[in-house]
C-alpha cells in the first residue's frame, strides 16, 4: 500500500509538471513567430530570435518532443521517467487572442511490485489568453486549464478529472538575458472515489541567457507543491540550448541536469534531467 502511494503522489507530481511546462519542465521553447519571419542576416537578428524563441505563450503553432528523468526518488530510491508530446496552437476567441497548449505524457513509474510501468498518462490542456501589453517582447497571459483521466493504466496517471488556472509572463526586453515564470494550480473535481484527491500548485522560474549563434544557457526547473499531501520538490537547473532557423521551422534543443535543493515527501526527485527538441512553424 505504500509503494503504490507514492506511485500516485509522483504521479500527480510529474502531472503538474506537465501543466507547468516540464519539468515538464517545462515547456517552453516556443518562438514569436511575427519576430522569426522578419529576420534578417546578422548576429543581432539572429540572437534575437534565440532570445524569443522560448517565449512559452508566442502567438505561433508549434510542436514539441521532451523528456524529463528522475534520476532517484526521496523514500524509495527508484528511478522514473517521462516523455511527453505537446502542441501549441494560437486562436482568437471572444474577441481576444489565446494560445491553446495541449500535452500528452508516455510515463515510467515505479511499481509495487518492484518494477516499472509505463503507459500513456493523462491529457492536459492549457488555454491562455494573451494581453496587449504594449510592449512587443514582454508576454502576459491567464487562462483555465483543464487534465483529463486519458491514463492507459491507473498506476501512471491520476484517474480524476482535473481543472484549475495557469498565469504565465515572458520578458524579453534584453536581448541577452530573458526571464518569467509560469504559475499553475489544479485540483480534481471528479472521477474514481478510491483514488486520492488531487490539489497541486507548480511553479516554473524561466532563466535564459544568450551566448550568440543561437547558443544559450538556461534554468527552468519546476516546483511543485501537493496541497493535499503537503510534499514538494524544488529543483535548480543549468543547462544549454541550441536555436536554429530552417526553411520550414525555428528548432530548438536543449539537455538541463537538475538538483533539488528542497524536498518534502515520498516520491520526490532528488536530481534528474530534462531534454528537448521543438520546432516553430
Amino acid at each position: 500500500m505504500r509503494q503504490m502511494a507514492i506511485t500516485r503522489d509522483l504521479g500527480a507530481l510529474v502531472a503538474a509538471g506537465v501543466a507547468a511546462g516540464a519539468g515538464a519542465a517545462a515547456e517552453i521553447a516556443i518562438g514569436v513567430a511575427a519576430g522569426i519571419s522578419a529576420l534578417a542576416p546578422g548576429p543581432a537578428r539572429a540572437q534575437d530570435a534565440a532570445a524569443q524563441a522560448n517565449n512559452p505563450i508566442a502567438d505561433t503553432q508549434a510542436v514539441s518532443f521532451q523528456n524529463l528523468y528522475a534520476g532517484e526518488l526521496t523514500g524509495i530510491n527508484r528511478d522514473a521517467n517521462q516523455f511527453y508530446f505537446r502542441y501549441a496552437l494560437p486562436f482568437r476567441a471572444v474577441g481576444a487572442q489565446w494560445l491553446m497548449r495541449a500535452t500528452l505524457p508516455v510515463n515510467s513509474f515505479p511499481d509495487a511490485g518492484g518494477g516499472t510501468t509505463t503507459g500513456i498518462g493523462d491529457l492536459n490542456i492549457l488555454a491562455a489568453y494573451t494581453f496587449d501589453t504594449g510592449n512587443p517582447a514582454v508576454s502576459f497571459g491567464i487562462g483555465p486549464q483543464f487534465t483529463l483521466p486519458t491514463a492507459s493504466d491507473d498506476a501512471v496517471g491520476a484517474e480524476k478529472w482535473q481543472a484549475g488556472l495557469a498565469n504565465v509572463l515572458f520578458n524579453a526586453t534584453d536581448p541577452t538575458f530573458q526571464w518569467g515564470y509560469l504559475l499553475t494550480w489544479q485540483a480534481s473535481f471528479a472521477g474514481d472515489d478510491d483514488r486520492d484527491y488531487v490539489s497541486l500548485g507548480a511553479f516554473q522560474p524561466f532563466l535564459f541567457y544568450q551566448l550568440g549563434q543561437g547558443w544559450y544557457l538556461r534554468s527552468t526547473g519546476v516546483w511543485t507543491y501537493n496541497f493535499a499531501s503537503d510534499a514538494y520538490s524544488i529543483p535548480v537547473g543549468l543547462g544549454l540550448g541550441k536555436v536554429v532557423k530552417t526553411e520550414r521551422a525555428v528548432v530548438n534543443a536543449f539537455v538541463e541536469p537538475q538538483y533539488s535543493v528542497a524536498t518534502h515527501g515520498d516520491g520526490q526527485p532528488e536530481w534528474g534531467a530534462f531534454a528537448g527538441l521543438n520546432f516553430q512553424f
